[in-house]
């Protein structure tokens, strides 16, 4: 197996590796605060979304250190180390306490900036200017079809039931956790890419010019950290940091606060709870779809990513027009008895699954396009800028789910459709100049 077949094949294990560890940790979003609405009868006391906020609040801030913790112990064992924390929060809800439960939020909040970082690292490193918009495609696609099976579950399993028991949540979030186990152990089997020629050459070329000792591990961590600091202040990053704003408010709207919506509306009658599983699939058709065109189109696409931007915020549009038509403006809120209200029509089951589809196909048009800019521009120096990518998502993500336990539907809507609108804009910005910033690195690296 030649070179670029192994990093082809590193591609594919990384999405599949990533696919087991989402199903588990995606469906757990996805049910968590309608889980939790039927625990709070209970000695349990706590919010999905306030957990959601905590986690995406620690993992904005260890964006800082994750490029770090990436030089040091290298993206594959800093995935797996990842992993295990993801599976120990989702092992929590199969007996939750308050105390464990916001615990292993913090914890899981560290474990995914580091495993995003790395995550980034290792596509960058197995794609080259050729490939990374492939590679973007084909692992976005393998990633969200996690959505797909998780949920597939949970609308069979909770389809005409008014109330989570003790055992459904047992049974769902066992088989969640081994899920997530399972992902976990895959990042063992990525091969380490083989260095090209000109990058051994240029090797040996080193060793014979300076035979000293190479960087310690605190100066690769302190290197690490300064490079991405530097990076926040470059034009490019600060115009993609609005679209990537963008991607966490609504990756916050349809991983969490969609699916309650849908379970708390009552006019759905007893099939509202299974229809957070069928959201879920829906949204997941969406984003695989989307990765795997824009996978398969990145090679001849002689347009660049602007129009595929483009698509994603037309899409969104739609379906932030046919939810505020559809659900009720205080669905969101609504108690553990749901809500009776109305929006502009009598509630539509098919309307509101198909929004989900909508919504998944409009993130994977800005989630494959960012993956594949950021690999573009920052080849060489690609942990930092992922971190740096994360931190804002993750920043924004939990400014969302803070929000998103008072505000109405309308003004979440709102807030998603302004964002994404100057995103768009800052995204062309950027790709109109991607050509003229990769010549002028390329050529002050040759001198």
């Amino acid at each position: 197996m030649n070179s670029e077949s192994k990093k082809q094949l590193n591609i594919i294990i990384l999405g599949i590796a990533f696919m087991f560890m989402f199903t588990a940790f995606q469906t757990c979003g996805n049910v968590a605060q309608t889980v939790i609405t039927n625990l709070n009868k209970t000695d349990f006391h706590g919010s999905g979304y306030t957990s959601m906020a905590v986690i995406y609040g620690v993992f904005s801030a260890s964006n800082l250190i994750s490029p770090s913790v990436v030089a040091i112990i290298g993206p594959q064992m800093s995935m797996f180390i990842s992993g295990i924390f993801y599976s120990l929060y989702i092992a929590v809800f199969i007996q939750p306490s308050t105390w464990t439960f916001y615990t292993a939020s913090v914890f899981l909040g560290i474990a995914a900036a580091v495993l995003w970082t790395a995550q980034g690292n290792c596509l960058t490193i197995n794609s080259n200017e050729n490939t990374i918009g492939r590679n973007s495609g084909i692992f976005w696609a393998l990633l969200q079809s996690s959505l797909f099976f998780g949920n597939l579950y949970i609308y069979f399993a909770w389809q005409g039931k008014l109330h989570i028991s003790d055992r459904d949540r047992r049974t769902v979030f066992i088989a969640l956790t081994v899920i997530s186990l399972v992902g976990t152990v895959l990042f063992f089997l990525i091969w380490t890419p083989e260095k090209s020629d000109s990058e051994e050459e240029e090797a040996a070329t080193d060793n014979l010019i300076e035979r000293t000792p190479g960087p310690s591990m605190v100066t690769k961590a302190v290197d690490a950290f300064k490079r991405s600091i530097k990076l926040c202040t470059t034009k490019e990053i600060v115009l993609l940091s609005i679209t990537t704003a963008y991607t966490g408010l609504e990756l916050t709207f349809f991983s969490g606060v969609y699916g309650t919506c849908i379970g708390a509306v009552n006019k759905f009658g007893n099939e509202e709870k299974s229809l957070i599983g069928l959201s879920g699939i829906f949204i997941g058709i969406g984003e695989i779809l989307g990765g795997g065109v824009f996978g398969l189109l990145s090679k001849s696409n002689q347009f660049g990513r602007n129009p595929v931007v483009m698509l994603g915020i037309v899409v969104h549009f739609i379906a932030f027009y046919l939810i505020f038509y559809n659900i009720p403006n205080d669905a969101p809120i609504a108690s553990i008895d749901g809500t009776d209200s109305m929006a502009f029509m009598e509630p539509s089951k098919e309307l509101a699954i198909f929004c989900s589809f909508l919504l998944g196909l409009g993130d994977s048009c800005f989630n494959t396009q960012l993956l594949s800019i950021l690999g573009f521009l920052y080849s060489e120096d690609s942990a930092p800028a992922f971190a740096v990518f994360k931190f804002i998502q993750s920043v924004c993500a939990a400014i969302a789910y803070f929000y998103s336990n008072y505000l109405f539907l309308q003004w979440q809507l709102l807030i998603m459709a302004v964002v994404g609108f100057c995103g768009t804009i800052s995204f062309f910005s950027v790709e109109w100049a991607a050509p003229a910033f990769v010549a002028k690195r390329t050529d002050y690296s040759s001198i």
